[in-house]
């Protein structure tokens, strides 16, 4: 029988109990180093972008109803924030700001005179000095009280104006500064009041505008300002289908509001101010009217969106309603012109009229020497009614509008006033083919005024290009924050055809020799800063 030795049995125990002890705690020291290099090694993008995957709230899991409005609501989110990026860009350097500051849009110019104007504010003294029945109706009256009378209507504020300037609204000081050189001065700060009060103010009646193809809205706003609304009816990325003949386009919001920031960077100032508004169809809209035949046109769609179609020659039917998502609606709003009692205007028949016909060409379609005709018709014969007529068809090219069949004027100027480019909702209907047909009165005339031919070179610099500075004119709309007005298929073709515009003024140059149209008196211009 075999004795063991127990002190040397303990010691190996011992022994082995280090040996473990120590191979756990170098098992442990290797461990913990692991854990903390991966702690300090930073997470990649794609890390990131997985994580946030992980933590947003499931698409799937949601009821369908918080599924819209969460998708709608980060949508909203993402456009709000890249407006935002693009405004301060725009503020760090504004090629815009650059541009209105060139000598080119300060032409010094003679003074305005009294009947300059289209409308003034008559004093009580100068009333009674003619002797006029609006002067003693004045002095009857005394102290305002029949606007106070008025605006006792429900919704309408007390409004006590004078013959401060000061005193009045956005809309009425936009009347007052209409003259017989241009509708509005860039320069005005009512300009921007007058937008922002079109933007922003309640809107307390809407009814539909008689006359026209399609569908349009009168709306009322405090103080008795007025607002011509073009709703929106198809995406801004959605092209006139080249099928459809031009006379049965649809009239498009970002069309309005677009051609009033081209219009102003041509320094032509003929388009009455725009803005772009979310309306609520409901509530400012179908609960006020009190257009009847409006109203009965009001329906829930399946999706439960809330649409209208009033009543109109095209697409006024409920297979093609206006419609909100479920109650918000994009819209433009064009401000109102003075009303015809007071400031009457006359409609003149475009001598480039098309013949709006599916099988029938225009005159000017089938005879190119048709400007000498148009040149002994009165009022082409004399002043600059003819280059007006250009200015306004190198406007529709650049935006390709091809419904310019009339045109107005003021009455009290007479012959010797500007073109009013009114009603331009089928502009911008497509961007991937130009019509050349709309340059027809510069291509068979071969007339164009000098500041408007400097001002299209100009704007076919790089540093001015014209879409770089429609883009930005375009951002300060309210409606820019839900998605660009135009989009960039749009805007590089607006640097397209004013390439084609001035191939133009060069064709005609080389075949005739008057055809600038000098309205730049003496040296006004920096031409250091204009192209040769």
């Amino acid at each position: 029988m075999i004795k063991l030795n127990p002190c040397r049995s303990t010691r190996s125990i011992y022994l082995g109990l280090a040996c473990l002890s120590l191979a756990l705690h170098l098992l442990l020291a290797f461990f913990c180093l692991s854990v903390l290099q991966t702690a300090c090694v930073l997470p990649t993008s794609s890390s990131f972008r997985q994580d946030e995957e992980h933590h947003k709230p499931n698409a799937k899991t949601l009821h369908p109803k918080e599924k819209d409005s969460f998708s709608d609501a980060t949508e909203r989110e993402k456009k709000l924030i890249e407006a935002g990026k693009v405004i301060q860009k725009v503020k760090s350097g504004s090629k815009l700001e650059a541009l209105f500051k060139l000598p080119l849009y300060n032409l010094p110019r003679p003074e305005l005179q009294e009947d300059d104007w289209l409308l003034r504010v008559e004093t009580n003294e100068h009333a009674r000095d003619t002797g006029s029945e609006e002067g003693q109706r004045e002095d009857a009256i005394n102290s305002d009280s029949e606007w106070q009378s008025a605006s006792q209507e429900e919704g309408y504020d007390k409004v006590t104006w004078t013959s401060d300037v000061e005193t009045h609204p956005p809309w009425l000081r936009f009347h007052l500064g209409i003259s017989r050189r241009e509708l509005y001065n860039r320069k005005d700060p009512n300009l921007a009041q007058l937008t922002q009060y079109l933007a922003t103010q309640r809107i307390l009646g809407a009814v539909q505008k008689t006359g026209g193809t399609q569908l349009k809205l009168l709306m009322s706003f405090p103080n008795y300002g007025q607002a011509l609304l073009k709703p929106m009816k198809q995406s801004r990325d959605a092209e006139t289908d080249v099928n459809l003949f031009y006379f049965s386009d649809f009239e498009r919001h970002n069309a309005e509001i677009a051609a009033f920031h081209l219009d102003r960077l041509l320094g032509f100032n003929r388009i009455p101010p725009v803005v772009g508004r979310l309306v609520n169809v409901t509530t400012e809209i179908r609960e006020i009217t009190t257009d009847h035949r409006l109203s009965r046109t009001f329906f829930t769609s399946p999706v439960g969106n809330v649409c209208f179609y009033g009543r109109c020659e095209y697409y006024c039917s409920s297979e093609h309603p206006v419609c909100g998502q479920p109650h918000a609606l994009e819209v433009s709003l064009a401000v109102m012109l003075p009303d015809l009692t007071l400031a009457p205007r006359r409609s003149w028949r475009s001598p480039w009229r098309r013949s709006y016909s599916r099988t029938k060409l225009a005159q000017w379609e089938k005879d190119p020497a048709y400007c000498d005709t148009v040149k002994q018709t009165p009022p082409y014969i004399h002043g600059t009614r003819l280059v007006d007529l250009i200015d306004m068809a190198v406007l529709d090219f650049l935006m390709s509008n091809m419904d310019r069949h009339h045109y107005e004027t003021f009455e009290k100027f007479g012959n010797k006033t500007f073109l009013l480019h009114l009603d331009n909702g089928r502009a911008f209907g497509r961007h991937s083919r130009d019509e050349p047909s709309i340059l027809a009165p510069l291509q068979q005339c071969c007339r164009i005024r000098r500041s408007t031919l400097l001002r299209l070179r100009l704007l076919s610099l790089p540093g001015f290009r014209l879409s770089d500075v429609m883009r930005e004119s375009l951002v300060q709309d309210p409606l820019a924050g839900v998605a660009p007005l135009l989009s960039e298929p749009h805007l590089s073709a607006l640097d397209r055809r004013l390439a084609t515009t001035l191939q133009v003024v060069q064709s005609c140059q080389h075949h005739h020799k008057d055809v600038i149209y000098n309205d730049v008196e003496g040296d006004n211009v920096d031409y250091d800063q204009q192209p040769d």
